[in-house]
């Protein structure tokens, strides 16, 4: 199964009308800073697909996201690979993808103005 990358407008949309869930894997302190509304936090790490076992089903509509897009990469490939079904990528993560030099190629969830949740 390929995975789908999707942008974070995509993202929003599945959410509010396909009821996906948005799974940020950035770390406590990160996701405490700022995060999609609504979003769900499980960090990337060791026992990520064990914690994602734990919380949702096999076939749960996942957005998965992180600040940038390679942590969501990795995280959304580890849940395919473990045979959960509905998995999509925001590829530009919280803040923003990022090209070879640092420049922003393409603006993240909160460079969309999209709904976000803090504290």
């Amino acid at each position: 199964m390929s995975l789908e990358r999707i942008s974070p407008a995509e993202a929003h949309a599945k959410m509010t009308a396909e009821g996906f869930t948005y799974v940020d894997v950035r770390t406590p302190e990160e996701f405490a800073e700022g995060r999609p509304a609504g979003a769900v936090n499980v960090p990337l790490g060791d026992d990520f697909v064990r914690a994602m076992e734990a919380r949702f089903a096999k076939d749960a509509r996942i957005v998965v996201g992180c600040k940038a897009g390679g942590r969501s990469l990795r995280a959304a490939n580890a849940l395919l690979a473990a045979g959960f079904t509905n998995v999509l990528d925001q590829r530009a993560g919280f803040d923003g993808s990022r090209g070879p030099f640092g420049e922003l190629t393409e603006p993240g969830w909160a460079r969309a103005g999209l709904p976000q949740d803090a504290g």
